[in-house]
């Protein structure tokens, strides 16, 4: 090959890298046919935002083939549901924060409950001496981190909350501050917050 074949080809070369550039920006979904002033819009024009519909397409795919084994799983139907929130981001005065957030909580959430990352658990606690009142809490390296916790036949999933001392959680309509070895367990709307202490037998 002459000098000028070689140039040639270095240039196609580029080309294709460039071109293979570009197509690693494009996030699950196509940017073509997306409406102006959507979600998806911004979506497409956001590098960290499409890296994080990227990341949060191979957690999803890994929790349908987990999903698989669950019968009547709707797992399904609760994606479209949650891109359904994701788009009411245009509502929010932040949207590019109120996109990330649910981005950051979705791919959180599915980890935990399919258990695609580490767990630290589950740890029992004993609450106010009432054996009916024991809640087992797995933790589970995510970001941001969570933990689910079960009660009887209710299962909670909790993210992180800033506090100043101890590791709060919270949930839809539970609550979860580990302090001092022990912890202040609120569960369900309105329900009084109770002491915990993890059961080390």
């Amino acid at each position: 090959m002459n000098k000028y074949g070689l140039l040639i080809a270095l240039v196609a070369s580029s080309w294709i890298q460039m071109g293979v550039a570009e197509a690693a920006q494009e996030p699950s979904f196509t940017c073509k046919k997306v409406e102006s002033g959507s979600i998806a819009e911004l979506i497409c024009k956001d590098k960290a935002l499409v890296a994080l519909d990227l990341k949060l397409a191979g957690v999803y795919k890994k929790a349908l083939k987990m999903a698989a084994n669950e019968p009547g799983s709707t797992l399904k139907a609760e994606q479209r549901g949650w891109i359904k929130g994701r788009d009411d981001c245009w509502k929010s005065t932040d949207k590019t924060a109120c996109v990330r957030e649910s981005y950051q909580q979705r791919i959180a959430e599915l980890q935990a409950r399919y258990r695609l990352v580490s767990a630290i658990g589950p740890v029992r606690y004993g609450c106010g001496g009432n054996a009916a009142n024991e809640v087992t809490v797995t933790f589970f390296k995510t970001e941001p981190a969570t933990l689910i916790a079960e009660r009887g036949d209710s299962v909670s999933l909790m993210y992180v909350q800033p506090s100043g001392s101890g590791a709060r959680y919270q949930g839809r309509n539970e609550s979860f501050w580990e302090h001092h070895g022990g912890a202040m367990i609120t569960w369900g709307a309105g329900a009084p917050e109770m002491h915990c202490e993890p059961n080390t037998k």
